[in-house]
């Protein structure tokens, strides 16, 4: 399934037709996904307990992944998905404009490589800076 929790999608039918929300879930076995404020359903909630108050709740069903295309982060357009490797890692593409579809974990990671290159280059400018000191005594 090429739709993953937290992308930016487009309702293409149904009531909810030209939409755009973010997958909350996304359920590779039934082709399916849950998109938020989309295909909202009421859902009766009894009281199980004398404290506690029956209520009719709002809640998000599941729609078919046919049914929604992925929102380039990049272009801001309603794309198909394509794939590129490079080494041993596998990429989510936009077929418009080329962009990485990152997602949330993807981009976890992308900011832990920084943040670890980042690191790297403050101890190399520490220790360059005290031979430098050094030097200049």
């Amino acid at each position: 399934m090429k739709v993953k929790t937290n992308d930016t999608v487009l309702v293409l039918t149904g009531k909810d037709a030209g939409k755009t929300a973010k997958v909350l879930a996304a359920l590779p076995k039934a082709n399916k996904v849950i998109v938020d404020g989309i295909n909202v359903q009421k859902k009766h909630k009894k009281a199980r307990s004398a404290q506690e108050v029956s209520s009719i709740q709002n809640q998000s069903g599941a729609i078919d992944a046919s049914n929604v295309m992925v929102v380039c982060p990049a272009c801001n357009k309603a794309t198909r998905v394509g794939y590129k490797t490079e080494g041993d890692k596998k990429f989510r593409i936009c077929k418009k404009c080329g962009a990485v579809l990152e997602t949330k974990r993807e981009a976890k990671e992308a900011k832990k490589e920084t943040k670890k290159a980042a690191k790297t280059t403050k101890r190399k400018t520490k220790k360059e800076s005290a031979e430098k000191t050094a030097a200049d005594k």
